[in-house]
């Protein structure tokens, strides 16, 4: 099955964890509204790390999303991975295996996100037993 929307995401940079600091990792908190076939929000945590090359980066991140997705409620949990190799982007977002709860239980899927003029929309791609 596929789920398609808009969304709107509130990043905040929260400061590096006692210790870490020259480590030089940004850390952000996220803060997400899905809209479309997943209603839904998300909280989450974002750890990120610049190369020394402009447009090089990387970033992780974990995020809980409480809704409805197709009208069946619950909760899961994704997993962000993230490169940018100097400019060329390659994201895998994917639905931790048992994370669902409630009628999202036993969901499995992947999620795409897409940017334009500002304005950004998910593709999941996802299977409920």
């Amino acid at each position: 099955m596929q789920a398609n929307g808009p969304f709107d995401v509130k990043l905040t940079p929260q400061p590096a964890a006692p210790g870490i600091e020259p480590a030089n990792l940004g850390r952000m908190t996220i803060d997400k509204q899905f809209h479309g076939d997943l209603e839904a929000t998300s909280l989450g945590e974002m750890l990120s790390a610049m190369g020394q090359v402009q447009g090089s980066a990387g970033y992780v991140a974990i995020e809980r999303v409480i809704g409805t997705l197709h009208g069946k409620q619950g909760s899961f949990v994704l997993q962000h991975y993230g490169i940018m190799d100097r400019g060329a982007p390659q994201l895998t977002i994917t639905v931790v295996p048992d994370s669902g709860t409630d009628a999202l239980a036993g969901l499995l899927g992947t999620m795409q996100i897409q940017i334009e003029d500002g304005k950004h929309s998910y593709v999941f791609d996802y299977t409920l037993p």
